[in-house]
Formats: structure tokens, C-alpha cells, sequence
């Protein structure tokens, strides 16, 4: 029952926590009233069973204990006043979008309105969100403490907001909604991946892209996220290992869902404002059009990361364009772009991962079975650890 709870709450946080905060107009008390009412779930769906509509039993629940609070609070009784007369809210749709618009207010700093959406739209846990940020579990926990705060002090309303609104607050609710899905095609957590997090993201882009269907950007994340879910059949195996990009049985691909992701690029391309999200869909599109891995247009993979790296100016874009580079220039290019990284990635496993493919590339294994052996130490995903234990395993047999 436990399981069953967590599941309900990962998948439609947002709608629940935005339909209450829509009407209670304070996330903590929306927050604390869903707390009391989760609690309540699980004390009484062992014996009652579980209610034909699981989330709309949470909201009407803490709707009642959230009226139950405010009588008790003197400051909260001019509140009940106004709100004990209407009806449970209902989550909604725009529940859901509101309540990343709303997270991703402008009088938020950048870093605590993306991790306050991860926490309200996502249901991940603090310790999750840390892990995403790669920041200490205390620091993350007093962002989201204060980000809550200044919600309050503040007195932003949950609601979608206005269009003239959109452009201030659309780079981190794209942000977040990209890290939802993220957290879920490849989680940071003890779970190699979380199908719910990234149906969500995949939702919640598309939710975005209707409602700002003048937002390139907007269509570009939906198509980009599409692609990738995609391949999701493909992608682990029976085991629950981990199945690269090249080793992937393309027959399992769903390819009428490729198909519509690239329309929905193309119709975001031909607006002619590119962005970062378009970007990355375009080399999605052209892993997940090409017929196999070796027919990959590599230099056109890697010019659009050049034309990424202007508009993203990261050494993850760096890195990932350095793989393009193997494929279309050669090994050692590839492992100069690489190695000219260090200062910036050595401590990220994917770096340590790719100089252990292109050094075995370059027949140097006792360099690649090094790099292998960070790669393994610095992962935490299960399914990647998997990975690079096979891999430290294979080049050990090589030497």
C-alpha cells in the first residue's frame, strides 16, 4: 500500500498540490494538508480498499483537513470564511501547468525555482532533487525552505499566467520540465530508471506546447522528449541493464511516435527562432531516423552540437560532441576534444567514461581499464554502475 501511495503522489504531484494551492492560495498549507491526507491513505485503504479516483480521495481529504487547520489558526480564520462554502477542488490539467508557472515565478532566483518545480511538480524527494543538483542534502533542503517562504511573503497566485507573462518564466519551466524527465529516462535515485517521471515530462511538454503553440522552444522540448521516450522499449534489456545507443534493437523503436516528433520539430523549425531544445531535438531526430548506428549522419550530428554549444555554452555539449567526433573525424580528434575537458568534468563519470571508449578505440587499454575504473567509481545510477562494471570487466580481459 505504501508502494501504491508513492506512486500516486509521484505521478500526479503537481495536479493535487496545484489544484489545493489553487484554492487554499499557499503551497505549504497545500503541501501540509496532502501530507495529512497521504497519512489518511494509508491508515484506511487497507481496510476500505482503494477509491475509484485515488487522487481526487487525496485532494477532497486534504481539502478537509486543510479547512480542519484553519479553523484552529486564528490567522487562517478570515481564510476559512472565504473558502469552507465551495466544493473540493478537482485536479485538473491546468492544475498541473499552473503549478510550474507558479514555482517558476520571476521573484524566484533561477537555482530554487527550477528545484522548487522538481519538488512540486515531480514528486521527488529532497534527497532526489540534491542528487540531481549535485548539491549537499542540507543546502537543497534550505532552497526548497526558502523558495517555499518567499511564495508566501510574496503572495504569488497559482494560476497559468498571463501570455504577456510567459517569456519571463518560460526558460525554467522548459528547465524543469526537461529534468523531470530526465530524473525519470535515467534516475539519480536507487532505481535505474522511473516510468512515471518521464511520462510526466513527456505530458507536461506537451500540455506547454499547446498552450504557447507560438513558442518554438516549447514544441522543440515536446519533440525532443518524445524522441527519446521513443526508444524506451530498447533501451534496457530482459536484466534490467542498461542497452546503448548502438546496440539497440531499432524494430522495438515506435517509430509512429518518431514520426510525429519530427513533424512537431519541423512545424518549430520553420518559426525560425532556434533555441537550445530545438537543437537537441534535431540530433535526437537524427539517431532515431537513421537506419542503424553506423548510417548516423555524424557530421551533421556534430555541427548542431557546434551550433548547441552557442546558445548552451557547456562542457557536457563539448563532451557529447566529441563523441560525434569519433565517428566523423576519428578516435584521436576525439579524445584531444576529450582530454582538453579535464579541469572542467573530472568529476563527472560520463567523462571518464567516454576517454575509456576512445583510448580502447586506440588500442591503449591499460589507460581505458583506468578511466573505466573512475567512471565505475563516480556513477550512482544501479544501471549505469552495471554498465561500467561490464566495461572495467572487458578491458581487464583485454590486457
Amino acid at each position: 500500500m505504501t508502494e501504491l501511495v508513492d506512486r500516486i503522489w509521484r505521478t500526479d504531484a503537481a495536479g493535487m498540490l496545484g489544484a489545493l494551492s489553487r484554492r487554499l492560495g499557499d503551497f505549504d498549507r497545500a503541501e501540509e494538508a496532502l501530507s495529512d491526507a497521504l497519512a489518511e491513505a494509508l491508515k484506511r485503504w487497507p481496510d476500505e480498499g482503494v477509491p475509484e479516483s485515488p487522487t481526487g480521495w487525496l485532494v477532497t481529504t486534504g481539502w478537509r483537513r486543510a479547512l480542519d487547520r484553519l479553523r484552529r489558526d486564528a490567522v487562517g480564520r478570515e481564510k476559512v470564511a472565504q473558502v469552507a462554502a465551495e466544493p473540493p477542488p478537482e485536479p485538473g490539467v491546468d492544475d498541473r501547468l499552473a503549478m510550474v508557472f507558479a514555482c517558476c515565478h520571476p521573484d524566484l532566483a533561477e537555482p530554487a525555482r527550477v528545484a522548487l518545480t522538481l519538488y512540486a511538480a515531480s514528486g521527488l524527494s529532497t534527497a532526489e532533487i540534491a542528487a540531481a543538483f549535485l548539491v549537499p542534502l542540507p543546502t537543497m533542503a534550505q532552497r526548497l525552505s526558502r523558495a517555499k517562504r518567499q511564495l508566501r511573503e510574496r503572495g504569488i497566485r497559482f494560476e497559468v499566467p498571463q501570455p504577456d507573462e510567459y517569456a519571463e518564466r518560460l526558460p525554467a519551466v522548459l528547465a524543469v520540465i526537461y529534468l523531470v524527465f530526465n530524473e525519470g529516462y535515467l534516475s539519480s535515485g536507487r532505481s535505474a530508471q522511473r516510468h512515471e517521471l518521464a511520462r510526466e515530462g513527456v505530458e507536461l511538454a506537451r500540455q506547454l506546447g499547446t498552450l504557447l503553440p507560438r513558442e518554438p522552444e516549447a514544441a522543440g522540448l515536446a519533440a525532443l522528449l518524445e524522441l527519446h521516450h521513443a526508444r524506451a522499449a530498447a533501451r534496457f534489456d530482459s536484466w534490467g541493464r542498461i542497452v546503448l545507443l548502438e546496440q539497440q534493437d531499432r524494430r522495438l523503436w515506435d517509430r509512429a511516435a518518431i514520426e510525429r516528433a519530427a513533424l512537431r520539430l519541423r512545424a518549430a523549425v520553420r518559426q525560425g527562432r532556434p533555441g537550445p531544445y530545438q537543437l537537441r531535438a534535431g540530433i535526437a531526430a537524427l539517431h532515431a531516423l537513421a537506419t542503424s548506428y553506423e548510417a548516423t549522419n555524424w557530421a551533421e550530428v556534430r555541427a548542431l552540437y557546434d551550433r548547441l554549444y552557442t546558445v548552451d555554452p557547456s562542457p557536457v555539449v563539448l563532451l557529447n560532441r566529441a563523441v560525434a567526433t569519433r565517428f566523423a573525424v576519428g578516435p584521436a580528434p576525439a579524445l584531444d576534444e576529450v582530454d582538453a575537458l579535464r579541469d572542467r568534468l573530472a568529476g563527472y563519470h560520463l567523462w571518464h567514461a567516454a576517454r575509456a571508449d576512445l583510448l580502447a578505440a586506440l588500442d591503449r587499454p591499460a589507460e581505458a581499464l583506468s578511466a573505466a575504473q573512475r567512471a565505475l567509481e563516480l556513477a550512482t545510477n544501479p544501471a549505469e554502475r552495471e554498465l561500467m562494471s561490464r566495461r572495467v570487466g572487458e578491458l581487464r580481459r583485454r590486457l
